[in-house]
């Protein structure tokens, strides 16, 4: 009996420990620097303390063309989060534009699943899936927040960029 509780006990703590672990591991070291210029609601540019500016593209959301409704607002919202404050960058990836794709913070805030959460972007999606922030999009549209509460039908911008185009350059 002591024998078949204690192989119990092993396996549980064996099953439990790397769920533990997981949740109590320190987040991955990122870049600290200032936030500059806001280009539209998924794009900013840090400054690091060394090195030129790094334009960074928020990963996970996608939020409206700059020439699309709600573009503006959205873009407006990035910057009241950001622009003039310290964050940090943790990048992930570079796109096809040459930009630094990573998860921004500002006192410990989730820039882009806080733009989500507000209606002012989408979670991106996957082939198989609706995306990594698709429980607080569905919350923001259940509660009618920023573009889904103020546009009659809000139009995510990968079907915008299909129909319509990239936006004229200013």
């Amino acid at each position: 009996m002591k024998i078949i509780t204690a192989t119990v006990a092993v396996a549980l703590l064996g099953w439990a420990l790397p769920a533990v672990a997981q949740k109590t591991a320190a987040p991955a070291k990122g870049q600290q620097g200032q936030v500059v210029a806001v280009t539209d609601g998924d794009t900013l540019v840090l400054r690091l303390p060394s090195g030129p500016p790094v334009t960074v593209r928020l990963r996970d959301i996608d939020a409206p063309e700059i020439c699309q409704p709600w573009g503006t607002e959205a873009k407006n919202a990035l910057a009241e989060l950001t622009l003039n404050k310290f964050a940090i960058l943790t990048p992930v990836a570079r796109d096809s534009f040459g930009r630094m794709v990573g998860r921004i913070t500002v006192e410990d805030l989730d820039v882009g699943r806080n733009l989500v959460e507000n209606g002012h972007a989408w979670s991106t999606r996957g082939r198989s899936d609706r995306g990594p922030l698709v429980k607080q999009e569905r919350m923001a549209k259940a509660l009618s927040r920023g573009l889904h509460g103020q546009l009659p039908r809000a139009v995510p911008p990968w079907e915008w960029r299909r129909n319509q185009g990239p936006c004229p350059k200013a």
